[in-house]
């Protein structure tokens, strides 16, 4: 419960997380945001006969310039761990319920 008594504007030490959770959930995030590239370069390869072809089609043009971008926010975000303890706890929560998610979907996909 949130301390009621104290000043605004002061910050309130957030509950540490332990470093089984924190290694988990950092495990989890990634696994989740490499099974999410893999997705994201198979729904976005030409769908002609090679990825030099994809100037031909302007659909498949978007769709692999779109890919491109998103793999690369993939990686930026790979790279950007959580900021604060509850971050950690969410992905860890979140990973449980996603990376699960996200290998049914890459099997569908593929």
């Amino acid at each position: 419960m949130a301390n009621l008594d104290a000043p605004p504007g002061t910050k309130l030490a957030a509950a540490e997380v332990s470093p089984a959770m924190r290694v988990a959930s950092l495990i989890l995030r990634a696994l989740f945001l490499v099974i999410l590239g893999v997705v994201a370069i198979r729904v976005s390869l030409p769908q002609s006969e090679t990825i030099w072809t994809a100037y031909e089609t302007p659909a498949d043009l978007v769709r692999l310039t779109l890919g491109l971008a998103l793999c690369a926010w993939l990686i930026y975000q790979l790279l950007h761990g959580p900021a604060d303890a509850s971050g950690y706890r969410s992905w860890f929560y979140l990973g449980l319920v996603a990376v699960p998610f996200a290998l049914i979907c890459a099997y569908a996909v593929w």
